[in-house]
């Protein structure tokens, strides 16, 4: 698995944070729902007690009945009798008055009512004041409260204001009923204005047509008009919303609440309502990141509403609602949007209270700010986690890039083509592409030793081997013991010669495996360097061997006996360029440096110098600068001398100096 999957993985994980906190808002709604319902029934049944007394005395609406709904207006009407400020009223059901239809409407303002009278008669013939007795097109309104009844005929010589006429006191004019008759296509329309009538009132309306086959009748004589008899079983009666009873809910409502009071047969007889509390954010006022919040918020609520139950289908008109549809308690949605949280109380005479509370601001009261923090983290998740795969990629990059560099420095058959570029940076990565540059550096060294370790191994076994050769041939040939015997000494002294490569290559070899059972420990190397070279002095009192240096002091961590080890190959290699009774010198002191001390080992000799093209290759296998005729000498001390050193890791040097050649040894160490 790549690195940015893992860390995308890993990512992820951090969405538990939202996710533990969506579910905690998840637990909260659902307390909060319990708790809203148990308080709105205690609310409702405040509301309930306090609400009867202002329902004292208005009869109930029976089912069935004929019902004129006077909705409530709250705008100035002009009675123009023109229908263009009437609420909806094309969608409103006709009303069957003397076997023909008509339309009427009705609206009130709490001290007047207002109606809209269409009759679809064709063209009208109005009333000609020259000629009273001709049949006219005219109205009869009539008003029954109990066994009081009063009328207003309306009639008018052409299209314009109209006012009502008491026809029981010589048509007098009554100014409380005016209104305006305007014709309209197929018939014609009357808007009138009247005192609102006393609760549980009917309303009568009769219509006189002139033309035969309809609803003919002669206009009564001037002064011979009789007040009708009560109105028939049957007639609208008119219903309106309480005015006094909506202020009275609407004083006990919370932000996001709506009450309704209903009659057992589903008419609208009191609504309240207060708008939720929270304020609409101007967007051109929200910074982006208040506009991804509330981006973000929307979202919450909908994952909540998504949780939630599903609602009710609540019915939403404004005049009548089945009762027997609504659920007791729960939640409900409006057909016009917006879910609510319902209860309800029965009060008198079968009507009913219906409390409402509004879903979003139940929502906003329990999550808004919890909501917010959710959102906040939920948005810093995110934005961590496309910071972390910007970073995956990024190392991922980098990674393909250092790898890249790695496969171009080496061939397929495992040769070090090229060296590696430089790595910029102080990460554990830039650390890690500049450590594969420098084992890319060694491994390059290492094949150039090998190679160069092949070319010098076949070519110090050539002549032993050649020289076994030769005498076993010539032996073939000899014809006196003394030649044979001859054969046979060089054959022989050959053999040695192999057995010695052979045994100098084990020893370093041997070496070399040590140094894995090597147990390193913290020493003073002065003390070590010292007592060495004083025991050099005894074994060989024809060299002035000599200390210079420190006599204590030196901590170094390591294997003391590898380090006189290293001493003695380098003392034995000066005591064989060092004429009798010259000097040879061991010195120690402190190389410069930062922080941990680096000590400096050198050994010096008087005599012949070193050649200069073997200053860097002295210390490699089968590399001497002896006579060839030296026995025993195969060019593997140094080469131990080398191994040791860089098993401390130190390194080794040699230079020719004034008066013979020193060899130093640079050893790391410790406080």
């Amino acid at each position: 698995m790549t690195l940015k999957r893992q860390l995308l993985i890993a990512s992820l994980l951090m969405l538990l944070i939202p996710w533990a906190g969506l579910q905690f808002v998840l637990d909260l709604d659902n307390a909060l729902r319990e708790q809203a319902i148990h308080q709105l029934n205690n609310q409702v049944a405040r509301m309930a007690t306090e609400a009867r007394p202002a329902l004292a005395g208005i009869p109930t609406v029976p089912g069935g009945h004929p019902v004129l709904y006077a909705q409530p207006v709250t705008y100035p009407m002009r009675m123009d009798g023109y229908a263009d400020e009437w609420p909806g009223y094309e969608e409103e059901e006709s009303t069957s008055l003397s076997g023909r239809t008509a339309e009427w409407h009705a609206l009130t303002d709490g001290r007047h009512l207002f109606l809209l009278i269409r009759v679809p008669h064709g063209q009208p013939r109005y009333y000609d004041p020259g000629a009273p007795a001709r049949p006219y097109e005219h109205l009869v309104l009539q008003q029954q409260r109990n066994d009081q009844l009063e009328e207003w005929a309306i009639r008018t010589s052409g299209p314009g204001a109209v006012t009502g006429l008491n026809p029981g006191q010589d048509w007098r004019d009554d100014y409380r009923v005016t209104g305006g008759w305007q014709g309209v296509a197929g018939g014609y329309q009357v808007e009138l204005r009247l005192p609102m009538p006393p609760a549980g009132s009917q309303l009568g309306l009769r219509i006189f047509s002139p033309r035969a086959g309809e609803l003919t009748a002669n206009p009564p004589a001037h002064g011979a008009y009789q007040v009708s008899e009560p109105l028939p079983t049957g007639q609208p009666l008119l219903v309106s919303r309480i005015t006094g009873l909506e202020r009275q809910l609407a004083g006990q409502l919370t932000g996001g609440q709506q009450a309704t009071v209903i009659e057992s047969s589903g008419w609208v007889r009191g609504r309240a309502a207060r708008a939720a509390e929270e304020p609409v954010p101007e967007f051109d006022l929200l910074s982006p990141l208040q506009i991804v919040e509330q981006i973000a918020l929307n979202g919450l609520r909908q994952l909540v509403r998504w949780h939630q139950p599903e609602p009710a289908v609540m019915p939403d008109r404004a005049t009548r609602m089945a009762a027997a549809d609504l659920p007791r308690e729960g939640l409900v949605r409006h057909a016009g949007g917006g879910d609510f949280l319902l209860v309800s109380q029965p009060l008198a005479e079968g009507r009913l209270l219906v409390l409402e509370q509004s879903l979003d601001q139940l929502l906003t009261l329990s999550g808004n700010t919890l909501g917010r923090v959710i959102s906040r983290s939920t948005l810093l998740v995110i934005g961590l986690m496309l910071v972390l795969l910007g970073y995956a990629s990024w190392l991922s990059w980098r990674i393909t890039r250092l790898q890249r560099a790695v496969n171009a420095s080496v061939d397929d058959d495992g040769r070090i083509i090229a060296a590696m570029p430089k790595v910029r940076g102080r990460d554990e990565l830039a650390d890690l592409g500049r450590h594969f540059a420098q084992m890319v550096d060694r491994v390059q060294g290492y094949n150039r030793y090998l190679e160069s370790f092949s070319r010098r191994l076949s070519h110090e076994l050539k002549t032993p081997v050649a020289v076994v050769r030769s005498s076993l041939e010539n032996l073939g040939h000899a014809t006196s013991e003394v030649d044979r015997n001859n054969y046979i000494n060089r054959a022989s002294r050959a053999t040695d010669r192999l057995s010695q490569i052979l045994q100098g290559m084990s020893e370093a070899a041997r070496l070399e495996q040590s140094f894995d059972h090597a147990e390193k420990e913290t020493f003073d190397l002065a003390e070590v360097i010292a007592q060495a070279t004083a025991a050099y002095q005894q074994l060989d009192p024809g060299h002035r061997i000599r200390y210079q240096g420190p006599d204590h002091g030196c901590p170094c961590h390591g294997s003391p006996e590898l380090i006189v080890q290293l001493l003695d190959k380098l003392v034995d290699n000066a005591r064989d360029f060092t004429p009798a009774g010259a000097r040879i010198e061991t010195r120690l002191s402190a190389a410069a440096g930062r922080g941990a001390p680096t000590w400096e080992l050198a050994v010096f000799n008087e005599g012949s110098s070193l050649p200069e093209h073997l200053a860097s290759e002295i210390f490699s296998p089968f590399v001497s600068i002896r006579d060839t005729g030296a026995d025993g000498h195969l060019g593997q001390g140094l080469l131990i001398v080398r191994l040791i050193a860089e098993h401390h890791g130190g390194q080794v040097s040699a230079s020719n100096v004034a008066g013979g050649v020193v060899f130093r040894v640079t050893l790391p160490g410790t406080i």
